[in-house]
């Protein structure tokens, strides 16, 4: 079984101030399965580094292991893969149904985890309501 992290999981599993990260890296410990982040994802990353950052939650130097930390398990453990136009279209597509309450980050991420056929493991409750009723898997994490 493959599993997307969204980034509310990549972000906890990072950022040790996290109110997840205990959870995360539990769930992480108990699936040895693929484990998949995006280009989107790791973008989406790198905006929490830098919001914290520039809030003074994390020093700069703080950033930077953390930055350095990411690359390496992105390059060693997790499978990179690239956003597409078309999940960016069935996002947009999701969207407008008003059922949903899906933030456009939170809908391509959707989106790419089904294009892969993975479950996606996310901290986000509406996202994973929303993706199961999209019929994306969720893990629980």
């Amino acid at each position: 079984m493959s599993i997307y992290l969204d980034t509310s999981v990549v972000v906890a599993l990072f950022i040790t101030s996290d109110p997840f990260t205990e959870r995360a890296r539990g769930h992480m410990a108990g699936n040895p399965d693929s484990v998949i982040v995006s280009d989107f994802a790791a973008a989406e990353f790198a905006s929490v580094v830098g919001r914290l950052t520039r809030m003074r939650r994390l020093t700069a130097n703080d950033a930077t292991a953390i930055f350095s930390d990411f690359d390496a398990w992105k390059a060693g453990t997790a499978v990179l893969v690239v956003t597409t136009t078309p999940d960016i279209a069935v996002a947009a597509s999701v969207l407008r149904r008003l059922d949903l309450n899906l933030r456009t980050p939170d809908a391509i991420n959707v989106a790419i985890a089904d294009r892969l056929g993975a479950t996606l493991a996310t901290f986000d409750e509406n996202m994973a309501i929303a993706a199961r009723a999209l019929g994306v898997q969720v893990a629980s994490a």
